[in-house]
């Protein structure tokens, strides 16, 4: 039987993917990483962005997750970011092409489509937010890889992108995607910004990922998302599963920013921290709003309620503290 090849297979959705896939036990298991092993897969060392290795990985497969990638809110981590996103994803959809792969599912963000100065809510029709997102190279290259993924879809090729919005949950060991719910348990937020945001529980998209693979349709993308909520609700939330007070006032981005430098001095000698960056300041001032619905009615996607997402990600982060 032919194996599935699982790309970003040690990272936080891709370790719940690969979970769900051994579970089901229909087929066997294939991961590329740069080293380790992943219990119950076969394991192709190497790397995303190495034409050999992708060559390698690819060869014999019969489906391929594509997951790969580097979470960074750091403009330094640019070039990296391009390399991957872009420049591995078009070696693997190469590949996979020239072997005959017969579907290859995109692990994109939410990020490219969903997110505007008002609190819009933003569905698969809407266009990509280049000019908002300017700045972030996360998600610049993001658009690119999903822009090539979709182009080798119009060429023919069976390709589906999945769109999740910021993950939430238990496993997040390199804190991705938890580390502004760190900062929170630490006592770094002292007020909330004025922006808004969408979270999903990484098992329920992990689950949408392996249902794209299994029901989606060529060439379309699906937003795997959970709540809207403002910043502040989200921090209200927040304070009643953990118990640690919410911030009682909201801050425009400027002033956030403004502060900020003098915070990082003065906070370590009242022995505090705060390592808050002026990136994720920019960032929370935004609406990262969108809807579901397509993924629920094309994939039978779901998410659980949010309070149990929230105590999850709470109790994994204390008990890995």
């Amino acid at each position: 039987m032919k194996p599935i090849l699982v790309t970003g297979a040690t990272g936080f959705l891709g370790r719940h993917l690969v979970d769900l896939l051994l579970r089901g036990g229909r087929q066997p298991v294939r991961v590329l990483c740069r080293a380790g092993q992943v219990e119950g897969c076969a394991v192709v060392h190497g790397d995303v962005t190495a034409a050999s290795d992708v060559r390698r990985a690819v060869e014999g497969v019969r489906s391929i997750y594509h997951l790969a990638g580097l979470v960074s809110r750091r403009p330094a981590d640019a070039v990296r970011m391009r390399e991957i996103h872009v420049g591995g994803t078009r070696l693997l959809l190469e590949a996979a092409r020239d072997q005959g792969v017969e579907r290859v599912v995109v692990a994109s963000s939410s990020g490219t489509i969903a997110v505007s100065r008002d609190p819009a809510v933003h569905d698969e029709q809407s266009g990509y937010k280049d000019e908002v997102v300017a700045r972030w190279p996360y998600y610049t290259t993001k658009i690119e890889q999903e822009r090539l993924s979709l182009q080798f879809a119009a060429e023919g090729m069976d390709v589906v992108v999945v769109n999740p919005s910021l993950l939430l949950g238990p496993g997040d060991d390199r804190r991705s995607s938890t580390g502004d719910v760190v900062r929170f348990l630490e006592g770094q937020l002292l007020t909330a910004p004025r922006g808004g945001l969408n979270f999903v529980d990484v098992r329920d998209a992990a689950a949408g990922t392996l249902a794209a693979m299994e029901r989606g349709r060529r060439g379309e993308r699906y937003l795997l998302g959970g709540p809207n909520m403002t910043c502040k609700a989200f921090l209200r939330e927040l304070a009643a599963v953990s118990g640690r007070a919410a911030p009682r006032w909201t801050s425009p981005a400027w002033l956030a920013a403004a502060t900020a430098p003098l915070l990082r001095v003065v906070s370590p000698l009242a022995g505090r921290k705060f390592d808050i960056d002026d990136e994720s300041i920019r960032m929370a001032a935004l609406f990262w709003y969108c809807d579901s619905s397509k993924a629920a009615r094309e994939l039978g996607f779901a998410s659980r309620p949010h309070q149990e997402t929230l105590r999850d990600t709470v109790a994994y982060i204390r008990g890995a503290s």
